[in-house]
């Protein structure tokens, strides 16, 4: 049965579909009908106080439920406002329904205020762009709806003129089947198996497509099997817990870690890089491995186009159903006879220690053994996600979340928000450091009305500390990294929430416990001397 709605209404109705239950922005008069079509269709409308942080909360709310992020914005500034989160979700492929509203074609032929080529901004950082038609508003939809959602993910965005939205709009129930999962064959599967089955060394780089693929479960089995040891990427930590015996932890970022992860890569004789995406590492991995003298299997979505590294065997298929076909009718036998795994973790534990009095590395190793095992976390960029990513250790995927493609800064408090509305009874903290906090201090209020309870907390060392450890590193003259220092705790009781400030690991303690215990949101301001990080990241 076919039913007469809005143009707008079809496409909520396809997101709400899609799993959809949370939009995120903040409108102007040109989307007044979108937001209320995403309302009917049974979609809440959040409203936030900047696009960008808009953009942050979808994605939290994503990787706790995995339907696609809506960020909704008016045109022109509103739009322009959202632009830094989409191509955060592009780069850290995120996928996102970016929803701009726009003046009609024939009135921007007249009229100039606040009208520019929305499509031409978003395109290259969305890996489709669509103007809405009320003729084709189901097919447009669901075109939006695919393309963000099948691998890589990402965002797309749809700009919806103002009139357009209210034409009405047939809902046909048209939907493109998904693609069927794939598996290698022939040849190339052939010497991947004989490769693995004359490995004694091999070591496997895990990143973001297993992640979004769901692998767990098969790369568990698979990497037990034939007792292959493993890093992951940032993204990817958790993916199989941190504390398994093959499990070397995160990589990519510090280059403390780095001394020791990439001897291993370099004394291997196999190495399996399994969805790995390397769009999050640093130039330490690029060319990590000589492929001329090592073997190399990859096993991706898409074909190598990035040259961050190079593999003997390119395999572009489901990374399970290749696992599958690798591990069928194979013997595994002994890896890493010298013990070199044992020594290599052994190491990585004493160059990331939970034994600092204080500090930033003291903060991190209290709030992990004073929050429970379900904490569900975030990081901004700066140095303190460097040594977090190496220090706090996730049981299972998405655990921790962060900006690694693009690195922005203010992303930790908005994807915090996000992860603490969907999952209100799981704890949820964030970790930012004060510039990166300072960005986005307007979401507290969101944050209170929303009525939701998460710990907020920030390294206070009135420096840009990762910029300007930099810059002592390179004898650089000190400018632009510091400045004043501000009352945090006073901010989070200013817009409704609880406010601590702490200088030591009792201190910390008890507030950790208090924010628990309250249902509202608590900022604990942890002070830390400058140069905390040197010699730890």
């Amino acid at each position: 049965m076919t039913t007469s709605l809005r143009a707008a209404d079809v496409l909520a109705r396809r997101l709400f579909d899609a799993g959809c239950r949370h939009a995120f922005g903040m409108p102007g008069g040109e989307v007044l009908t979108l937001v209320d079509a995403l309302e009917k269709a049974g979609i809440t409308f959040h409203l936030a106080k900047h696009e960008n942080c808009a953009g942050f909360m979808g994605e939290g709310v994503y990787h706790a439920d995995g339907a696609p992020a809506i960020l909704v914005a008016t045109l022109g500034p509103g739009a322009l406002n959202g632009v830094n989160v989409v191509a955060n979700a592009h780069q850290d492929r995120v996928p996102m329904l970016v929803l701009t509203g726009c003046v009609d074609a024939d009135e921007a032929e007249t009229y100039t205020h606040q009208v520019l080529d929305q499509q031409a901004v978003f395109r290259p950082i969305t890996k489709a762009s669509f103007r809405l038609d009320a003729g084709a508003a189901e097919v447009i939809a669901d075109k939006a709806v695919s393309i963000a959602s099948e691998a890589r993910q990402g965002p797309v965005h749809i700009d919806v003129p103002i009139s357009v939205a209210e034409t009405p709009a047939t809902e046909r129930n048209i939907r493109r089947a998904p693609a069927s999962a794939t598996a290698p064959a022939g040849e190339a599967l052939a010497q991947a198996r004989l490769w693995l089955s004359e490995s004694k060394r091999p070591i496997a780089v895990v990143g973001l497509d297993a992640l979004q693929e769901n692998t767990g479960p098969a790369l568990t089995c698979f990497l037990e099997t034939f007792q292959i040891p493993f890093v992951t990427t940032y993204k990817a930590k958790g993916i199989l817990p941190e504390d398994h015996p093959l499990c070397l932890g995160g990589a990519g970022l510090s280059p403390l870690a780095d001394r020791h992860l990439l001897p291993l890569i370099e004394a291997s004789d196999l190495i399996l890089t399994l969805g790995y995406d390397p769009i999050e590492m640093r130039t330490g991995w690029r060319n990590a491995w000589d492929v001329t003298q090592q073997r190399v299997i990859d096993i991706s979505p898409e074909a190598n186009t990035h040259y961050m590294h190079q593999a003997g065997i390119n395999i572009i298929a489901s990374l399970s159903h290749s696992l599958t076909a690798l591990s069928e009718d194979q013997t595994a036998g002994d890896t890493w006879a010298g013990g070199e795994i044992a020594k290599t973790k052994s190491a990585l534990t004493l160059a990331f220690p939970n034994t600092d009095e204080w500090g930033p590395a003291g903060v991190i190793a209290e709030a992990r053994a004073v929050l429970p095992e379900t904490t569900l976390a975030s990081a901004d960029s700066g140095a303190h996600r460097i040594l977090l990513s190496q220090m706090w250790s996730c049981s299972e995927p998405r655990a921790l979340i962060q900006s690694s493609g693009l690195c922005t800064m203010g992303c930790a408090v908005p994807l915090a928000m996000g992860r603490k509305l969907a999952q209100p009874d799981r704890p949820v903290i964030s970790f930012s450091g004060d510039a990166g906090f300072l960005m986005v201090a307007g979401e507290l209020a969101t944050a209170r009305e929303l009525e939701i309870a998460p710990i907020f907390l920030v390294f206070v060392d009135a420096s840009l500390a990762l910029i300007e450890l930099k810059q002592r590193q390179r004898q650089l003259t000190n400018a632009g990294v510091d400045f004043a220092h501000h009352d945090f705790a006073a901010m989070g009781r200013a817009f409704g929430g609880n406010g601590f400030t702490v200088r030591n690991r009792a201190e910390l303690r008890v507030a950790l416990e208090e924010a628990q215990a309250s249902d509202r949101f608590t900022v604990i301001a942890a002070e830390i001397e400058r140069g905390g990080y040197d010699g730890r990241i």
